[in-house]
C-alpha cells in the first residue's frame, strides 16, 4: 500500500509501502497539510454504509452543480455503482442479447479500456432489466454477480475470467420477481453470496476458487434472497453477518453460517433491498412500501437480538441509508416520498422535507449527497441532525432510464451512473486540497497485492483507527 502525499507542484512524499497494518501519525499528516482520498472497492463504499472518509470537499456548489470532467457512454443499461481504485474505474452495464460487461474506465479521461463479459444478466420483464451488481474488487480479483444468479472472478489488470460459479443453479436458489440484485461480500478467505435456496439461504465459497468444495451453507435459514447485499459488523469483539431475506432481518456467525437470530419484517413484493446497519450496540433495517423500519438492541455477545422501536417514517426502498452521530439519513418511498432524519435511539424525526424525494443517499465530510428518481435531481445537504438544509443542486444532464444507481465517492470525485451513461464531477475544494482541479485522479497509487486494508490513525499517537479499502492520497494542502 502507498501513502502519497502531493502538491499542486507535484509529488512530494510516496511512502509507507509495507506489509500488515500501516499505522500513520496525524500529527505527521496535519505537519504536512495532508487531506485524505480514497479508492471505493464495493458497493458504497470500504465499509458498505454509505460513509465515504474522504476530506477536503466542496461544502456548497455553484449553480448548475460541481465541475463535470468528462462523460462516458455505451455502458449498456443498469443501475449498479462504480467502483474505485488507483486509476481505474470498473462499472457494469448489460448490452445486447442481455449479455452483462464489466466496463474499465481510465479515469482521468473517461474512456473505455476493456469490456468483459460474465455471462447473462436480467431482462428484468418490463421494470428494471440491466445490471445491478456493484463490482466488488481485492488485491489483483474483480468479483460480480449476475442478475441470473452467476458469479464471476477477474484477474486484474488482464481481465482474463478465473472462474465463474452458477450459484442458484448449484444450491437450488429460489428466483425472486426482479432477479439478483447482491453486491458480493469478500470476508477473509470466503465470498459470501445469497442464492437463497433450502438450508443455502446465505453461503460461503472460496474465493480464490468459487468451484472449490462450499465453505459453508446458512444453518437454520431457508428463505429465498432479497435484492440485499450482507455486510459483517464488530460487536463487542463479536463478528455478526448481517442482511434482509425474503421476509427477515436475519445475523449470522460468519465463521460457519450458523443462524444466531432472525427478526421477521414483512413487505410488499418481499423487497428487502436495504443493508442493515449497525452502531452502539443497535442494528438498523428499513424497507419500502409502507413497512418502514427500526432498531434491535444486541445482547452482549451478539447471539440474541431484543426488538426496539419500530415506526413507517422511513421506508426506504432501495436507495439506502446513512448512519451518523446517533442519526439515520434516508429517503422515504411512500410517507410520503421525503428526506428524513431521524434519533436512531428513539425513532423520533429531527427533521423532514419533501423537498427532496425518493433517492440514493451517501454521505462523506460532513456532506449528505441524494440522487433522486425520477427526476435525476442531485442534491448537497449538510449532514445536520439540527436542521435539513440543502447547499447544492443540479439535475443529471443525460443518461437513461431510471435513476436508480448510488452515487460513488473516491479520489475527491463524485461519480453517477445513468443507464448508459457515466459522469465524473471534481467535487474537491481547490482551496483546502492541492488546488490543482483534477479531482485527484491520475496521482492515486495501485495497492499492492495481497496487501490488506490500512488503518489511519489520529492525534499523537492512537486516537483511533478507521478501516478503509483500497489507495490512501492524501493531498496537501
Amino acid at each position: 500500500m502507498h501513502v502519497i502525499l502531493r502538491s499542486k507542484g507535484g509529488l512530494i512524499m510516496n511512502t509507507l509501502s509495507r506489509k500488515a497494518h500501516v499505522v500513520v501519525v496525524l500529527s505527521c499528516l496535519l505537519a504536512a497539510g495532508a487531506a485524505v482520498a480514497v479508492d471505493s472497492t464495493q458497493f458504497r463504499g470500504s465499509n458498505r454504509d454509505g460513509k465515504y472518509p474522504e476530506t477536503d470537499l466542496l461544502k456548497s456548489w455553484p449553480a448548475g452543480g460541481p465541475e463535470l470532467l468528462w462523460t462516458t457512454t455505451g455502458l449498456g443499461r443498469g443501475y449498479s455503482s462504480v467502483s474505485v481504485v488507483g486509476d481505474t474505474i470498473y462499472a457494469a452495464g448489460m448490452k445486447s442479447g442481455n449479455q452483462g460487461y464489466i466496463f474499465i474506465i481510465d479515469a482521468a479521461t473517461g474512456a473505455i479500456t476493456k469490456e468483459l463479459p460474465y455471462g447473462t444478466d436480467s431482462a428484468g420483464g418490463p421494470q428494471g432489466p440491466g445490471a445491478r451488481s456493484t463490482p466488488t474488487i481485492e488485491d489483483n480479483r474483480l468479483y460480480v454477480m449476475s442478475g441470473r444468479g452467476q458469479l464471476t472472478c477477474f484477474n486484474l489488470p488482464s481481465g482474463s475470467q478465473l472462474w465463474q460459479v452458477d450459484v442458484m443453479g448449484r444450491f437450488s436458489g429460489v428466483r425472486v420477481q426482479w432477479d439478483n440484485a447482491e453486491s458480493i461480500l469478500i470476508d477473509g478467505g470466503n465470498v459470501i453470496c445469497t442464492p437463497g435456496g433450502p438450508g443455502a439461504s446465505i453461503v460461503a465459497l472460496n474465493k480464490m476458487n468459487g468451484n472449490d468444495p462450499t465453505v459453508w451453507q446458512s444453518t437454520g435459514l431457508s428463505e429465498p434472497s432479497s435484492y440485499c447485499s450482507p455486510n459483517i459488523i464488530n460487536h463487542n469483539g463479536n463478528r455478526i453477518l448481517i442482511t434482509m431475506t425474503q421476509t427477515s432481518v436475519v445475523g449470522m456467525d460468519p465463521a460457519n453460517g450458523t443462524l444466531l437470530w432472525k427478526h421477521a419484517h414483512p413487505t410488499n413484493s418481499d423487497v428487502h433491498a436495504v443493508t442493515p446497519l449497525y452502531a452502539d450496540g443497535r442494528v438498523y433495517y428499513t424497507a419500502g412500501y409502507g413497512s418502514g423500519g427500526g432498531i434491535l438492541n444486541l445482547s452482549p455477545d451478539g447471539s440474541s437480538i431484543t426488538p426496539g422501536w419500530s415506526n413507517t417514517v422511513l421506508d426506504c426502498q432501495h436507495e439506502g441509508v446513512v448512519l451518523l452521530d446517533g442519526h439515520v439519513y434516508g429517503t422515504a418511498q411512500q410517507n410520503p416520498k421525503e428526506l428524513v432524519c431521524l434519533d436512531v435511539a428513539t425513532g423520533q424525526s429531527k427533521w423532514r422535507t419533501t423537498q427532496i424525494k425518493k433517492g440514493g443517499v451517501v454521505y462523506a465530510d460532513g456532506m449528505l449527497y441524494v440522487y433522486e428518481d425520477p427526476s435525476g435531481v442531485v442534491s448537497l445537504v449538510k449532514a445536520s441532525p439540527s436542521a435539513y438544509e440543502r447547499v447544492g443542486s443540479f439535475t443529471i444532464p443525460g443518461g437513461s432510464n431510471e435513476h436508480w444507481a448510488h452515487p460513488t465517492i473516491a479520489n475527491g470525485r463524485m461519480y453517477l451512473q445513468h443507464g448508459s451513461t457515466l459522469f465524473a464531477y471534481n467535487i474537491a475544494d481547490p482551496a483546502a486540497g492541492d488546488g490543482d482541479g483534477d479531482g485527484g485522479a491520475g496521482s492515486t497509487a495501485q495497492p499492492e497485492a495481497g496487501m490488506p486494508v490500512a488503518g489511519v490513525i489520529g492525534l499523537g499517537l492512537l486516537a483511533g483507527a478507521v478501516a478503509l479499502g483500497g489507495t490512501r492520497v492524501l493531498r496537501k494542502k
